[in-house]
């Protein structure tokens, strides 16, 4: 036991020795510093300043920006984001879809790009009433139909959704005042009328709505459309100017566009206008004087 004590005292006691560390002037020998230290005491501080650097460490890259930087290394909020950006964009994709498919069959009505057979279609099925149940009539409710139906028969505006004596009913504003060189042909694709009228004429909302088209067409130029109420929808085409953007909200006779000769189909200024009444166009000659 006492043999094998020896060497670790020798060991210890080599560690413990006391050792000075002195600075001197090399030129006169003149002590400047003088340092005494151990083996022990100088491993104990070496270990130390380490342990600390290495704790330094840790916290700085735990808890500042700077762990972003190292590659692996993934952030809570940056994984949050992530997936708050990808529902974003597959909620902005599926709106983009749905509004990219309303402009494409927006844009065939304003091109004219309608198959005959289908209006026809259309406007049978509008016709259809023989699903619709047929309740007993009594005298009450014969005089309140009548006493409705009479009240604001020929209102300016088109929101009174009660109203059920159809298109006939309702007093149109005249976009522009002219003289019609093409009547409406649905026969030949020429679902409206073309009046001629002063250069910069300006044109007029017929009804009350809302603007959801108004863009430039190649064919048919500056283009404008309003949608009202009661499934009406009146186009305004070959404009020189549209002075209305898409969703803003118009009143009967609120100038819209001026009168001009945009497009490929075009010989000379004029107004193309439409009326579409539940999905087919009707003839607008029949409904508002131009003249």
């Amino acid at each position: 036991m006492a043999e094998e004590k020896k060497p670790k005292r020798k060991i210890y006691k080599k560690l413990s020795n006391k050792y000075r560390l002195v600075v001197m002037n090399d030129e006169t020998f003149e002590e400047r510093a003088s340092l005494r230290l151990s083996p022990l005491n100088l491993f104990v501080f070496l270990g130390t300043i380490i342990i600390t650097f290495i704790t330094l460490t840790i916290y700085v890259i735990a808890f500042t920006g700077l762990r972003e930087y190292i590659p692996g290394y993934t952030d809570i909020t940056v994984r949050k984001k992530a997936v708050e950006n990808y529902n974003k964009t597959d909620s902005l994709s599926q709106r983009i879809a749905a509004q990219d498919l309303f402009i494409a069959n927006l844009q065939q009505i304003l091109s004219g790009n309608i198959d005959k057979e289908i209006l026809i279609d259309t406007v049978k099925s509008s016709l259809l009433y023989d699903s619709i149940r047929l309740l007993k009539k009594i005298p009450e409710d014969s005089l309140l139909r009548k006493e409705i139906e009479t009240q604001d028969k020929y209102n300016l505006g088109v929101n009174d959704e009660s109203n059920t004596g159809g298109i006939s009913n309702f007093y149109f504003f005249t976009p522009v005042k002219g003289t019609i060189t093409t009547t409406f042909n649905p026969e030949q694709k020429h679902f409206g009328v073309d009046v001629v009228s002063s250069p910069d004429a300006i044109i007029k909302s017929a009804l009350d709505g809302t603007i959801v088209f108004s863009e430039w067409t190649s064919q048919t130029g500056y283009v404008i459309a309003v949608q009202h109420s009661n499934n009406l929808f009146s186009i305004y085409k070959h404009n020189s100017a549209l002075l209305k953007s898409v969703g803003n909200v118009v009143k009967a006779g609120d100038v819209i566009a001026i009168i001009g000769n945009t497009g490929e189909l075009t010989s000379g200024p004029h107004l193309h206008f439409e009326l579409w009444y539940n999905g087919a166009p009707v003839n607008p000659s029949d409904y508002i004087p131009f003249q």
